[in-house]
C-alpha cells in the first residue's frame, strides 16, 4: 500500500511540473512556513499527498493492530473468566435449589388445583390441619409450664374437639365471608383494605368468638348458666387481644393476596391466635352462682 501510494505521489508530482497552479506564488509562501523544505507550489502539493498517504496508512495499521488487540483480549477473557463465571452464578445455583423450588411449586400446583376443585372441602381441611397443630402446640407450651410432659396426659378430646372446629366451622365460614367482602368491596386500595378490616373485626370476629365459646363449651358439659358466665368472663378480654393481633394480618389477607388463597393465609394467621384461643377456652369452667349478673 505504501510503494502504492508512493508511485501515485510521484505521478502527481511530475504532473505539477508539468502544469503549474496559477495560484503558485501562494503556495510557495505557504508551504515553505508549512513544511521548510520546498518552494514550488507542484513539489509542495506532490510533497502534501506523499505525507497524507504515509501518515494514513500508518493510521490504518495501528487501528487494525488495536481491534485485532481487542478481539483477542475479549475472546481470552471469555475463555478464561465467562464460562467459569456462568457456571457457577447460575447453573451451579440453580442445580442446588432446583429440588428445593421443584418440590415447592408442585405443592403448590397441586394445591392450587385442589382449591379450583374442591373449594369448601380443600379450605375445611386446611383449617382443620392448622387449628390440630396449633392445639397441640398449646397443650404442649401447658406441659412445659408444668415441667411435665407424657403422651398419655394429652387431652384428645380437647384436640378433636378444635379439629373440628377448624373443618366444620373456620374453614366453611372462613370461605364464605371472604367471598362476600371480594364482592361488596372487590377493590384492594387503602379504604377498601381498611373496610374490609373494619368489618371483620366489630362483625365476624365476635360472632365466630362467641361461637366457639359457646359450641366447645357446651361439648364439654356446661350448662346455658355456665356457658353465659363463660362468655361475660372470657370474651370481651379475647375480642380485645384480637384487636392487636389480627388487623394488621388482615391488611396484608385483604391487600397482597388473591380470593381464593385468602383462607390459607388467614389459616396460617391463625395458628398462633388458636394456640391463644384453645387456651382460653380450656381454663376451668366458671361457678355461675359466683358471677354477677349482667
Amino acid at each position: 500500500m505504501i510503494r502504492a501510494l508512493a508511485r501515485r505521489a510521484s505521478a502527481t508530482t511530475k504532473t505539477g511540473q508539468a502544469h503549474p497552479s496559477p495560484n503558485s506564488s501562494k503556495s510557495t509562501r505557504t508551504c515553505p512556513d508549512a513544511f521548510n523544505s520546498v518552494s514550488s507550489s507542484a513539489r509542495c502539493s506532490g510533497q502534501h499527498q506523499k505525507n497524507h498517504g504515509v501518515f494514513e496508512s500508518i493510521y490504518r495499521s495501528i487501528l487494525l493492530n488495536r481491534v485485532k488487540r481487542k478481539e483477542y483480549s475479549t475472546r481470552t477473557i471469555s475463555e478464561g473468566f465467562g464460562s467459569p463465571v456462568a457456571f457457577f452464578s447460575s447453573r451451579s445455583s440453580a442445580s442446588l435449589s432446583a429440588p428445593k423450588n421443584a418440590s415447592t411449586s408442585f405443592f403448590v400446583k397441586w394445591y392450587v388445583q385442589k382449591l379450583d376443585k374442591y373449594p369448601v372441602l380443600t379450605k375445611s381441611i386446611t383449617a382443620g390441619t392448622i387449628c390440630t397443630l396449633a392445639d397441640l402446640t398449646s397443650q404442649g407450651i401447658s406441659f412445659a409450664a408444668l415441667d411435665t410432659f407424657s403422651f398419655s396426659d394429652l387431652d384428645v378430646e380437647r384436640i378433636l374437639r378444635i379439629a373440628g372446629y377448624g373443618f366444620f366451622l373456620s374453614g366453611p365460614t372462613l370461605h364464605l365471608w371472604f367471598n362476600f367482602m371480594s364482592k361488596i368491596l372487590p377493590k384492594r386500595d387503602l379504604m377498601s383494605t381498611i373496610k374490609k378490616i373494619a368489618l371483620g373485626q366489630t362483625v365476624y370476629g365476635p360472632i365466630f368468638t362467641t361461637i366457639f365459646f359457646s359450641v366447645n363449651a357446651h361439648l364439654q358439659g356446661e350448662t346455658q348458666s355456665e356457658i353465659m358466665a363463660r362468655l361475660r368472663r372470657d370474651l370481651i378480654p379475647t375480642i380485645g387481644s384480637g384487636l392487636m393481633y389480627w388487623p394488621i394480618c388482615d391488611f396484608i389477607t385483604y391487600k397482597y393476596v388473591p380470593v381464593h388463597l385468602q383462607v390459607l393465609v388467614s389459616n396460617s394467621f391463625a395458628y398462633v391466635w388458636t394456640v391463644y384461643l384453645t387456651y382460653i377456652a380450656g381454663l376451668k369452667k366458671v361457678n355461675a352462682e359466683l358471677m354477677p349478673a349482667s
